[in-house]
């Protein structure tokens, strides 16, 4: 990698690229301009521009020494990219770099006409992608990039994002809590029931008005490590792909009864009664923060994440507080299974009226190359990181202009999420520097979140399934409303709720997507 005295003289340089062409109209970029999506996460209040920083200068200034491009990036919401992203295509002026999490989108653009095909030129522009991303950890035999190939015609439309870590979720206790009650950490569903009831009871921190569990409206993912734990351990690949609808297991066998579990614990007053209310992690950080949560679950490392500071705005009142990271929900083999992140995550694309396709995968292709990713991941020493151990630690709040609006600049480094370094070892240890705690508090709740875990099935379909993609977000809004509504009903009403809604859900689209799913599985191991 370059001296520090290079980089901050080619950022120099670059800035006079990055005026250029900041605002600049299609029409009147030059033929070697390649225009990139760049994810705005309004970071820290929109602390920094994210199509015009540090970061941003010192790859205008790297691309058109090295591939004589220029890149032009346009900002899009993360939090409204799908409908944007509609719109740009929609308007036949997209970028030439396009990328959303929404595979249904991608398959259905594709099938349409509307994206550029990158199968015939992976050995000419993409060879850097193709090794970078590696062999497919899910369908042996075959690389990542080939992914979302149609399997019929050979058109690859979308490669997919790489997964540093494939982390998913965890559940958290208040250690104190526990230590006040003279009670061990659960280890079971009921000792978990059990001692939520102990805090109810007891309110061992003496707040007045304990909640044992709380979570947001987004009932699937803050409870997902105990709904997912009641699925039938011995369900078969097929069962579980075909039934597995618009991201939702509500029709996977076993599912239900984790759902059941939730109702009795809502019923028993050991869950925030007003969790249907609750839009977004505002108010749920907010009642951590005060002190009267004695459990939740969220994102494997939710609680130690700087930006969210739910450790650190806890300690403000509670000085004691800590938590602990459970693994207390056997499925009924008596394993703690969980579910893992598919390795491959956001999909990118180039639109078939993009201006400079080729531009585009030399873009993308050095973007796979340790020495620019590396760099967009830590940036200068002494400035971005410091060694430790001879690993990188992130500074947070890197002066100079150098913050990052994403963790490890994910957002412009979208072939991968989250740092990667030269081995896997020293890519966690990394990981585990990058928080505000010891990294052992890191590693055992990552290990805790991937001790037994594995994803979701993939399946190799020989067409492109279409049906769930103008059905998916209606169907996901529906499961939500009724995960809601089965947990907060009585008890003895609990059936009637589910089934109800289960008819309105396969009604409104999910029997469509089970019987073109059943109609196109394909055994992965054969």
């Amino acid at each position: 990698m370059r001296k520090n005295t290079v980089l901050f003289l080619a950022v120099a340089v670059s800035l006079a690229f990055a005026l250029l062409f900041t605002g600049c109209r299609r029409d009147t970029l030059p033929e070697n301009a390649v225009r990139v999506i760049v994810f705005d996460r309004g970071t820290d209040g929109g602390r920094t521009n994210p199509t015009n920083n540090r970061w941003t200068q010192w790859i205008h200034e790297r691309v058109y020494e090295e591939l004589g491009l220029y890149v032009v990036f346009e900002p899009v919401s993360r939090w409204t990219e799908e409908q944007a992203q509609v719109t740009l295509l929609a308007a036949g002026r997209p970028p030439d770099v396009m990328m959303t999490w929404n595979s249904n989108n991608v398959t259905i653009w594709g099938e349409q006409g509307g994206l550029f095909d990158m199968g015939p030129y992976v050995d000419e522009y993409l060879p850097d992608v193709r090794d970078f991303l590696g062999p497919d950890t899910a369908l042996p035999g075959r690389y990542l990039i080939y992914r979302n190939r149609n399997m019929q015609t050979g058109q690859l439309f979308s490669v997919p994002m790489r997964r540093a870590n494939t982390a998913r979720l965890n559940v958290f206790m208040r250690q104190d809590w526990l230590d006040a009650l003279g009670l061990p950490v659960p280890t079971t569903h009921e000792e978990f029931f059990n001692t939520l009831v102990a805090f109810r009871d007891y309110d061992p921190g003496n707040v007045g008005r304990v909640i044992p569990w709380t979570m947001t409206s987004d009932v699937r993912w803050q409870a997902g490590i105990i709904l997912e734990s009641f699925i039938d351990p011995d369900i078969s690949i097929r069962d579980r792909w075909v039934y597995t609808v618009a991201d939702r297991h509500l029709l996977v066998p076993g599912y239900v009864e984790g759902v059941r579990f939730m109702n009795r614990m809502f019923n028993a007053g050991l869950v925030d009664p007003d969790f249907g209310f609750y839009t977004d992690d505002q108010i749920l950080n907010n009642l951590i923060a005060s002190g009267r949560v004695g459990a939740f679950g969220h994102n494997w490392d939710q609680i130690f994440r700087d930006a969210e500071g739910l450790i650190s705005n806890l300690r403000l009142l509670v000085p004691d507080a800590e938590w602990v990271v459970l693994d207390a929900f056997p499925d009924a083999n008596g394993v703690t299974t969980k579910m893992s992140y598919d390795p491959a995550g956001l999909h990118i694309f180039i639109p078939r009226a993009a201006r400079n396709p080729r531009g585009a995968m030399k873009y993308l292709n050095w973007l796979s190359q340790f020495e620019n990713f590396n760099f967009l991941q830590i940036g200068p020493e002494g400035i971005v990181h410091e060694m430790v151990d001879g690993l990188p630690r992130i500074n947070p709040t890197a002066g100079d202009g150098w913050i990052q609006n994403s963790s490890f600049n994910i957002d412009l480094t979208p072939l991968h999420n989250g740092i990667f370094l030269e081995t896997e070892e020293d890519t966690i240890r990394a990981l585990a520097l990058g928080y505000p705690f010891p990294a052992e508090m890191i590693l055992r709740a990552y290990n805790i979140a991937m001790y037994n875990a594995r994803p979701g099935p993939v399946i190799a379909t020989e067409r492109p399934l279409v049906a769930a993609g103008p059905l998916t977000m209606t169907l996901q809004a529906q499961a939500q409303a009724l995960l809601i509504q089965s947990i907060m009903t009585p008890e003895d009403n609990f059936d009637n709720v589910w089934n109800a809604g289960i008819t309105n859900w396969m009604n409104s689209g999910a029997r469509v997507i089970i019987e073109e799913r059943a109609a196109n599985f394909v055994d992965p191991y054969f």
